[in-house]
């Protein structure tokens, strides 16, 4: 049995419970002063205040140096197993082409979906590997990763086959989500209706058969899937043991959050556009609001309204949406910033958004998401003497030392 002491935390702070926090629980955080963590084989054992245990008694000591420490930072939406990048689509932006115009134009996701078929599998593998590297050195230890740039039994499985190879052989706790329903192919361009067909009937048995995903999520938007087609995707995906997941209201609102709240789906994913019954939908659903800030700050686009949203009672979680496209960035310390200065919620709130809700939207509450005996020991020593100084300052990584159960990375 391994133990692990880390010593000398000036402020340790952290969400409670393996639930989602919604409403006033959203800012409820413990703050210890002055206290220590010990652990056992990867779990937390206990958590003392004023603490002087005897570092002899221990295999490995860590010093946190007076510093901050918070639990590990989930990241609940990424897409980062694409090929290629799509550096080329900036000036389109800065020209004025919204996302939708070079979607229609033949770029977007479908310049990655070309791509990425073309990529092998040891190509994709290498990359996003590359990418949970970073990510773990910005004080991400468990991510989110949908599939969604093949589009065809094939490449989406390979896809899919690249998350479950991260999973077990990262250092990174991995939670897979097929994203079939990404984009309408060109081969079925004009027929929306009969690639939903496909994809209900033959990709989501497929991938239930050879268990490789836990999530079913759908873009439901104008020019992609409608909310009647969503609804037949989400029902097929449910039906085979899938939890739900939507893009919803991104750009406008037809309807995707009243079918996330209606169907009780884990969580709706953007809702820049999202109106009042879609938020009174999703707060009598239990679905989380998946907001993703980084996108609109890169697009130019609004921001979701994070603070009506706790306000009504949903729980908010924010994640950095890495992808090639619209949120080239899998930095989680800029959606952090953003959350307090476009979302006006407070470090409490935001620390919430970043650990134990995205934990609870991936189906990992009761392991991660929060500092606690019981759970893994995911932990990041900040460069801080307090949260407020991680929502304060951006533009610099502040992780310190982060800890992956119970080992230093």
């Amino acid at each position: 049995m391994k133990k692990t002491l880390i010593t000398n935390i000036g402020c340790l702070q952290t969400p409670v419970g393996s639930y989602s926090h919604k409403g006033s629980k959203q800012g409820l955080n413990e703050k210890y002063i002055n206290s220590e963590v010990i652990i056992e084989d990867g779990l937390i054992k206990e958590i003392t205040e004023n603490g002087k245990s005897n570092k002899a008694d221990f295999d490995q000591v860590i010093d946190a140096g007076g510093k901050l420490v918070t639990p590990g930072l989930v990241d609940g939406h990424t897409h980062l197993v694409f090929g290629g990048y799509r550096q080329h689509e900036l000036a389109m932006k800065i020209a004025g082409a919204g996302y939708l115009d070079i979607l229609r134009a033949g770029g977007g996701i479908l310049d990655t979906v070309r791509k990425t078929r073309d990529a092998s599998e040891e190509e994709l593998y290498n990359k996003s590997s590359a990418f949970l590297d970073e990510m773990l050195g910005f004080g991400i230890t468990t991510c989110e990763v949908k599939s969604g740039y093949g589009l065809t039994m094939d490449s989406e499985l390979k896809m899919l086959r690249v998350i479950k190879a991260m999973k077990e052989n990262h250092k990174m706790d991995v939670v897979p989500t097929f994203m079939g329903a990404h984009a309408i192919p060109p081969e079925y361009e004009g027929r929306g209706d009969e690639y939903i067909d496909f994809l209900c009937e033959e990709m989501i048995p497929e991938i239930r058969k050879q268990g490789l995903a836990e999530f079913c999520d759908i873009f439901c938007e104008e020019a992609v899937f409608d909310a009647e087609q969503s609804r037949k995707y989400m029902t097929a995906a449910r039906n085979e043991g899938f939890d739900l997941k939507i893009h919803a209201d991104e750009i406008e609102a037809i309807g995707g959050t009243e079918l996330a709240g209606e169907m009780e789906a884990t969580s709706a994913e953007h809702l820049i556009a999202i109106k009042e019954d879609g938020m009174d939908a999703l707060a009598k659903g239990g679905t989380t609001a998946m907001c993703l800030p980084a996108t609109s700050f890169y697009l130019g686009a609004s921001y979701a309204p994070a603070r009506k949203m706790v306000e009504k009672g949903i729980p908010v979680a924010i994640a950095s949406d890495y992808n090639p496209g619209s949120c080239p960035s899998l930095n989680l310390q800029l959606a952090i910033n953003l959350g307090c200065l476009k979302y006006r919620l407070t470090p409490e709130e935001v620390l919430t958004a970043v650990t134990i809700n995205p934990a609870c939207a991936i189906n990992r509450g009761d392991l991660v998401g929060t500092v606690e005996p019981g759970k893994q020991a995911d932990l990041v020593i900040w460069n801080a003497p307090d949260f407020e100084m991680v929502c304060y300052r951006f533009g610099s990584n502040l992780a310190d030392k982060v800890i992956k159960k119970g080992e230093l990375i």
